[in-house]
């Protein structure tokens, strides 16, 4: 009877991580579905602890085991601290930092699943136990490589993105050495696989798998964070399925699946987005962008608009599209850019913001910023579409993006983002940019839409900026 409810409990989490996927891809949705999923992972838990038949086998006699209360109580604190710590965190984190904290919680995923290996090839090669089979020590050893090393490339993504590692380490061969390093870590396996091993083996294929976790993420430069969050990602969700094999729990396996397949998929996404082809995502051959590999050595002169200039400008306009980046979080302006879209609206003017699918620091981050807002989800267009409507555009005003919106994608072979598909701000009839200063962005480099002559700077703080702009046109009624 018991097992049979805890089939169901299965059956019922993994439906609802099924029906939770598929309402977080629209905006409207991905709230309720997030919850969905919530509900459903807590069914899974609850049946685990209280419906999983602890039977014991002892000289070939099945022996059921009594878990004391204390052990109830530890696994319900353990329950508690972490939804406390998860909520807290989760409730105060800035939009700004939402990516360090998926690449921490993503690293926390790796970590349970490398652990469990841990301590269930501990169980199979403990004193008297019988040996395991071969299916059961490759998801021991799959889940303990994959989930180390999504755990530490996923800390070192997470000190990436919060500028405590702000520059890409390359040694000579890169390439080379990491290469080896993976082949040789996954030899380490499979020898453990067939010749069998000890605890101090199982340690030793730990250590080595956290350092190719680091060694894989440690070159990688900040421009292509997106793609290596989304990497990490797929890799928590295939260790969690090799978890969801061990122990033969479906709603683990359906979970892991899930998250593995997702996060691949995404990486294809960026991959296409960003131009890379996902061979030299998984070997390292990115990442090394910077303004000393190859950036366009620009000339040319920049014109700078005041806040009343560009009212007029956007107050006489029939269409405006916005181009939302990292500096439009950094800055926290979303609330007042949509009082922006309120504004021009009631004076006619057809208003959509167009997404790049790596603008900010995570694949979506745009799209979560400007929800905050309640910026209606059907004018937030993809690049693929918006991108035929800039010669019909009058204005393009670009808030706090840089590398998304560089001609010297399309232009400038020497460029470390060449062949990088972008937005093509460079077609519209005006183009104004709203920056704090003339830096480049995470790439590194110069951009050569600031010396376009159609371009205009509008210097300033994104928030204060817009405030003004606000201001100007309420005064323009």
């Amino acid at each position: 009877m018991k097992h049979n409810l805890l089939e169901i409990c299965y059956l019922i989490g993994s439906v609802t991580f099924i029906i939770g996927l598929k309402m977080m891809g629209n905006a409207k949705t991905a709230r309720n579905g997030n919850l969905i999923g919530a509900v459903g992972m807590t069914i899974a838990i609850l049946g685990t602890i209280f419906l999983v038949n602890n039977i014991q086998v002892v000289n070939g006699f099945e022996t059921k085991v009594e878990i004391p209360a204390m052990i109830y109580g530890m696994i319900f604190g353990a329950i508690a601290l972490g939804t406390v710590i998860g909520w807290l965190t989760a409730k105060k984190v800035q939009m700004t930092k939402m990516p360090e904290l998926v690449s921490m919680f993503n690293g926390m995923g790796g970590a349970c699943a490398a652990l469990i290996s841990i301590i269930e090839f501990g169980h199979s090669h403990h004193e008297g136990a019988a040996a395991p089979a071969t299916g059961m020590m490759i998801a021991i050893i799959a889940g303990l490589i994959i989930g180390s090393i999504s755990f530490s490339g996923s800390i070192i993504a997470f000190l990436k993105l919060n500028g405590t590692m702000n520059k890409p380490i390359r040694l000579p061969a890169y390439n080379i050495i990491n290469t080896l390093i993976m082949l040789s870590v996954f030899g380490f396996g499979a020898y453990i696989v067939v010749a069998g091993g000890s605890m101090t083996l199982a340690w030793l294929l730990f250590a080595a798998a956290l350092f190719y976790g680091v060694m894989f993420t440690v070159p990688i430069g900040g421009a292509d964070m997106p793609v290596v969050i989304s990497l990490l990602n797929s890799f928590t969700g295939l260790a969690a399925a090799f978890g969801g094999f061990l122990y033969d729990n479906k709603v683990m396996l359906t979970g892991g699946i899930l998250v593995g397949s997702a996060g691949t998929l995404l990486t294809l996404v960026m991959c296409k987005a960003m131009n890379r082809p996902l061979s030299n995502v998984i070997f390292g051959a990115f990442g090394g962008s910077s303004a000393a590999t190859g950036a366009t050595d620009v000339k040319g002169s920049i014109k700078d608009m005041n806040t009343s200039d560009v009212a007029v400008l956007m107050n006489y306009s029939k269409k405006v599209v916005i181009v939302p980046g990292y500096g439009l979080a950094v800055a926290q302006a979303q609330h007042i850019i949509k009082e922006l879209e309120n504004i021009l609206e009631e004076r006619g003017v057809e208003v959509k913001y167009a997404i790049h699918p790596v603008a900010g620091r995570m694949p979506g981050h745009m799209n979560v910023l400007l929800a905050e807002s309640n910026v209606a989800y059907e004018k937030l267009v993809e690049m693929d579409d918006i991108n035929p409507e800039f010669e019909q555009t009058d204005v393009v005003l670009v808030v706090g993006a840089n590398d998304v919106v560089n001609p010297a994608a399309k232009s400038d072979p020497a460029s470390p983002i060449y062949g990088m598909p972008i937005l093509e701000v460079d077609r519209a009839k005006n183009i104004i940019v709203n920056k704090r200063s003339m830096n480049a962005g995470y790439a590194g480099i110069d951009n050569l839409l600031f010396y376009d002559p159609k371009c205009s700077m509008f210097f300033g703080d994104a928030k204060k900026a817009l405030t003004e702009l606000v201001a100007e046109l309420k005064t323009m009624e």
